[in-house]
């Protein structure tokens, strides 16, 4: 058993007996920074030559920023040099990204502080530097690595690749014309985006505000995962959680809660009692078919839609010619402030969420180039779904159908592939962003983590243009 003991000792055990060996103790050199902190060095391994060579160390404070830790490596064996930087503070509670306007040729003299989780891009010139080791640099300097790196290669590109040789060159051209400051280039826009929050630009005192600015966000699962802070099952665990929520939110909705409902009155009486009840009943109203003119019957309920307002829901059916149609209407005073809503659809379960898009509102989906000004459908109260299949359907019936027999075969094709975009939208194959503007504040997504904020779902208020307020009528409208 004791000979076992000694062939199965514990790796902390055959660690230290290596530090022994080696006298791989670190060393103070003597050498203090501005501030008096010790430059200390340890003997390591080269990972280039797998001789000995030695790093140094520096624990120093940036100004305005955090304590981090400076190191770098020298191997007197194959003369490889190497040099990094390290948070000493711990991850920050959110990450944080800075946004540098290169306005002159000094700008570039800017000190950057990149950790190894940090991703650079100058916006100008379409670059983008994924995380790689962290860094102590400048602006200047990150440029000047890549044209070294983009370079390296160049003499073996010009004989077998001299197509792509030509465009780097061009590349390498373009990033010292910005380097130079030469004329049309400037201003540059620089940004480092850090989920680990341990990245810097350096900041001037006293420059104008445009010039610099430091967000701060929350990190999303897969960044906590990227940093190590999360395993991918406790992620996929929480998203299963999050999506059976969501489920059973969508499914009591209001819209899918008046589909099963049916409820129906045809006077002002109540369906449960004999006592007047308007909030609870489906009001009968006759009215003329726009139409045929004809006599038919419009249907209206009240329905108090959760952390919103009170809205009148309104059908009209013709048994004569088939005319059908509904709409929304909105009561209460008018905001002082319009309302905009963005929710990116990620899921096919949020199709299920209930919306109310208002007469005044305007509504845009970028990812499939669609618009819809204010007015168009009117006022719709029904689900995400529900409102691309109506859009999906009075544009193929109106616009296409009526008129596809002249068009030529580019504008057919341009037709076809954006009706095949809005069907993939509608089945929940790809995800989406939904922008709604309503001036009025009048329209409404549902929020399926109510009252908790909506991750997807960004709220704000806008303030009204003097055209639309001309355009409602709130220029000549007197309170007095």
């Amino acid at each position: 058993m004791a000979e076992n003991k000694e062939i199965f000792s514990s790796v902390g055990e055959q660690a230290e007996n290596v530090d022994h060996a080696n006298n791989n103790e670190v060393v103070q050199t003597g050498a203090l920074d501005a501030e008096g902190h010790p430059v200390q060095e340890v003997e390591s391994l080269c990972m280039n030559c797998h001789e000995n060579g030695t790093t140094r160390m520096l624990l120093t404070k940036i100004p305005f920023f955090r304590e981090i830790i400076l190191m770098s490596f020298y191997c007197p064996h194959c003369h490889f040099k190497n040099s990094e930087i390290q948070p000493a503070a711990q991850i920050a509670e959110k990450g944080s990204r800075y946004i540098l306007k290169i306005e002159e040729k000094a700008d570039f003299s800017r000190q950057v502080v990149k950790s190894e989780s940090a991703t650079i891009r100058f916006s100008e010139l379409d670059i983008e530097i994924p995380p790689k080791r962290g860094q102590l640099t400048n602006v200047e300097g990150l440029l000047e690595e890549m044209i070294t790196d983009l370079e390296s290669d160049q003499e073996a590109r010009k004989e077998l690749q001299p197509e792509v040789y030509e465009k780097i060159k061009e590349v390498i051209a373009k990033i010292r014309s910005y380097m130079n400051a030469e004329p049309n280039t400037l201003p540059l826009t620089f940004s480092v985006d850090d989920p680990a929050g341990n990245s810097w630009i350096e900041y001037l005192p006293g420059e104008a505000a445009h010039k610099w600015s430091m967000y701060e966000y929350n990190r999303t699962a897969e960044q906590n995962v990227f940093l190590g802070l999360l395993s991918a099952d406790d992620v996929a665990r929480q998203q299963q959680i999050e999506l059976e929520n969501k489920k059973s939110a969508t499914k009591a909705n209001i819209s899918s809660g008046l589909k099963e409902s049916g409820v129906k009155s045809s006077g002002f009486i109540s369906d449960e009692t004999e006592i007047e009840n308007l909030n609870n009943e489906v009001q009968t109203f006759t009215a003329t078919c726009s139409s045929c003119y004809k006599e038919c019957e419009t249907h209206m309920k009240t329905v108090d839609i959760p952390h919103f307002k009170e809205v009148i829901i309104m059908s009209t059916l013709c048994d004569h010619c088939g005319y059908k149609s509904n709409e929304v209407k909105t009561g209460g005073a008018i905001p002082d402030l319009g309302r905009k809503i963005t929710l990116k659809v990620t899921d096919p379960e949020d199709l299920a969420r209930d919306i109310l898009k208002s007469e005044t509102c305007g509504l845009s989906i970028p990812e499939l180039n669609l618009d819809l000004t204010p007015g168009t459908l009117g006022g719709r109260f029904t689900t995400i779904e529900g409102l691309l299949t109506q859009v999906l359907e009075e544009l193929h019936s109106r616009v296409f159908t009526q008129t596809s027999d002249s068009m030529d075969d580019a504008t057919k094709t341009r037709w076809t592939t954006f009706f095949a975009r809005l069907q993939d939208a509608v089945d929940g194959k790809i995800p989406f962003t939904i922008i709604m503007e309503d001036p009025l504040a009048s329209s409404y997504i549902q929020n399926v983590y109510a009252p908790d904020n909506d991750p997807n779902m960004i709220i704000e208020e806008i303030e009204r243009s003097h055209e639309q307020n001309e355009d409602l009528g709130l220029n000549d409208m007197k309170t007095d």
